[in-house]
């Protein structure tokens, strides 16, 4: 993943208020289906349709690349277009606004986005445990949240998960430090921590000889679905076929990716040249059990449940994140999986 100087996943309150009324009154503006494209070779028409992404094209993405090399999406009956996110573009309000269909975000994220009137709904889970956490120097033998008193620690103003931390863990004697996307504090003082990835930032790390231990949310009772993918209630409502395609395509491209990572990395090093590609078969390697773990061997790769939707609902209330705790059922659904 690459180095984030405005990150996708927290997201600051306000923001999100401030677009909440255009965004809403543009919904009901989304494009019923996409347009239509030229026949594919069954004959039948393709419906063009658009995914955001949270960031530019990296390994987290594989499942929807798999699927678009693969000719999944097409068999589907779409003509998909993955758009690459950034540090200035917001799949949520793209998405929101009809510009492009569906969007990756985090399940935080949408929560927060409802809560300020903006109708979206998540119809699949890229990452049932979530790869965000802070990354520790191996020698300073941290190995819980609680031992980050009277510390450093370079976290996104605003996130989510940081501000769970230290509630559940009454950190009152930390300095919090403003996270711009850059490793260079965290190589100039060895007592610091820094918020990252394990699929990213450890292998910056190791290039440059440094000895990290990462401490994953997910394993401190903070655990959002990541890298979720939505619609608008409305698109949802209107084009279920077409949300039933790009759901089931999607599932089949990331079970491709699982077993083939080697052979799609390269397509999604050309969407994204500065990305080597053992950055990006590390983090396959290292995506594999936090998308594929428990759930997915269960109930295969992209479904939720209302359990952990209400978990997170809690903790965000808790935290104050939320005024009120959201009926999550309205949040998500599984509903479109073949």
């Amino acid at each position: 993943m690459q180095k984030q100087t405005i990150p996708d996943w927290p997201i600051r309150r306000l923001a999100v208020l401030m677009f909440a009324m255009t965004l809403v009154a543009a919904c009901g503006n989304d494009a019923k289906g996409g347009e239509t494209s030229g026949t594919g070779s069954s004959g039948a028409e393709k419906v063009k349709v658009t995914a955001v992404t949270n960031w530019f094209a990296q390994a987290e993405h594989g499942g929807l690349y798999a699927a678009l090399e693969k000719g999944f999406y097409e068999e589907a009956g779409l003509d998909m277009t993955i758009e690459p996110g950034g540090p200035q573009v917001s799949s949520t309000q793209i998405v929101a606004s009809g510009k492009a269909q569906f969007g990756m975000g985090q399940a935080d994220q949408i929560l927060l986005a409802r809560e300020s009137g903006i109708p979206l709904v998540v119809i699949f889970a890229s990452f049932e445990t979530s790869p965000q956490g802070l990354m520790v120097h191996k020698e300073e033998n941290i190995a819980s949240p609680a031992e980050l008193e009277g510390r450093n620690v370079y976290v996104a103003n605003g996130a989510s998960y940081w501000e769970y931390l230290k509630k559940a863990y009454n950190l009152q004697d930390v300095q919090e430090m403003a996270y711009t996307g850059s490793l260079a504090p965290f190589l100039a003082d060895g007592k610091v921590a820094i918020q990252g990835y394990v699929t990213s930032e450890p292998y910056e790390m190791r290039e440059q000889n440094v000895d990290v231990d990462f401490l994953l949310n997910a394993d401190f009772g903070y655990n959002p679905y990541a890298n979720v993918l939505f619609t608008t209630e409305s698109y949802l409502k209107e084009n279920p076929e077409i949300v039933k395609a790009f759901v089931n395509a999607t599932a089949k491209g990331f079970d491709y990716f699982k077993e083939h990572y080697e052979e799609i990395n390269p397509v999604i090093q050309k969407e994204n040249p500065d990305m080597p590609l053992e950055k990006l078969n590390y983090a396959a390697e290292a995506m594999i059990p936090l998308v594929y773990g428990e759930e997915a061997q269960k109930s295969g790769v992209g479904r939720m449940t209302q359990e952990r939707w209400d978990t997170l609902a809690q903790q965000m209330t808790e935290a104050g994140l939320l005024k009120e705790k959201s009926d999550v059922t309205q949040v998500f659904t599984n509903e479109f999986f073949e």
